[in-house]
């Protein structure tokens, strides 16, 4: 009597011998510099995350998919215009969600890194994946501004989660170099992203008590316009204030640390872009695509100051000199 063939064709020993060996391709180590590359593409997927939200909030198409997950009857959008813009922000916020789990699976095989790190990038994807329920209340809450704002913040946390553990993957098995500067300098700029927070929610508040809503009558914060761009003005001039006495500082460790001084430099200029496109576009009515490119430029800032106050404590020797490290 000859024995019937496995269904599929195969038997259970190849298919024993396929799973073994995809265990082995999952469970095998990870160089620090794969997992720095993959970190370094989930903080640019994150980043885009954020444009791409402020593009969806500004050109009223928050409601353009009217419930959430799907689009109206289908689980795509039937028509352009402002559903595809909704559905397509959904599509890229999914990429940086399989981008932050990714990393997260390969922090976990990377010999030697610190376990808070491997917590950091955890929490990071969480945090992406927290998106999509807030994101669904958001939609059936109609875009209350509250709403908005927390989808914004969660949006700029999970950011700078990502951006630690870049700089750690970065660093590489030989780990960081010594810690920048005096310890009031390291401390200063920690205060920095604090004040960097503060703008960031001012200029979130402003937005919420401005004209573009996300839809077509969604109520607003019910503050004027002029008195939170009045806070949001002032929190910028603080917050430039102390990044220009960091950034001096910072400059005469050059010799030591040139690549921490060339983000410092990078930052004092992307700041000054930020501060003239946020004074054009106050004058000019708010035109929904300057705002885009104000928010770009806010994400932006806070990830040069996050990527600063931490290589700061632990930098990377790929931005110290040799003989720093």
């Amino acid at each position: 009597m000859q024995t019937p063939e496995p269904l599929l064709g195969r038997s259970p020993a190849r298919s024993n011998g396929a799973l073994a060996r995809l265990r082995g391709r999952f469970g095998r180590e990870v160089a620090p510099a794969r997992l720095a590359r993959i970190a370094a593409v989930s903080v640019f997927s994150l980043w885009v995350v954020v444009t791409g939200g402020a593009v969806v909030r500004l050109t009223a198409s928050g409601l353009g998919c009217d419930n959430w997950p799907r689009c109206g009857d289908k689980p795509y959008p039937e028509k352009g215009g402002h559903a595809a813009i909704e559905f397509g922000n959904r599509m890229v916020a999914l990429v940086g969600i399989v981008i932050a789990v990714v990393t997260w699976l390969a922090a976990r095989r990377v010999g030697g890194l610190p376990g808070r790190v491997r917590t950091v990038a955890l929490l990071t994807a969480l945090g992406t994946v927290a998106q999509i329920p807030l994101g669904g209340v958001t939609v059936l809450l109609e875009l209350h501004p509250l709403a908005v704002m927390s989808h914004f913040l969660l949006a700029l946390l999970v950011l700078a989660g990502a951006i630690v553990v870049a700089l750690e993957a970065w660093a590489g098995p030989v780990g960081p170099a010594p810690p920048v500067g005096p310890g009031w300098l390291r401390r200063a700029a920690l205060v920095g992203v604090a004040a960097c927070a503060v703008l960031v929610v001012t200029g979130a508040v402003a937005t919420a008590s401005g004209p573009h809503s996300g839809g077509r009558d969604i109520r607003r914060l019910g503050l004027g316009i002029s008195d939170t761009v009045y806070v949001h003005v002032r929190a910028t001039a603080v917050f430039g204030i102390g990044v220009l006495v960091v950034g001096v500082f910072l400059w005469r460790l050059r010799h030591n640390y040139p690549g921490i001084a060339r983000l410092a430099l990078g930052l004092v200029g992307v700041l000054v872009v930020q501060a003239a496109v946020g004074e054009i576009q106050y004058r000019s009515a708010l035109p929904w695509w300057l705002v885009v490119i104000h928010v770009s430029l806010a994400a932006t800032i806070w990830s040069l100051t996050v990527g600063i106050a931490y290589a700061l404590w632990r930098p990377p020797p790929a931005l110290a000199r040799d003989d720093a490290t």
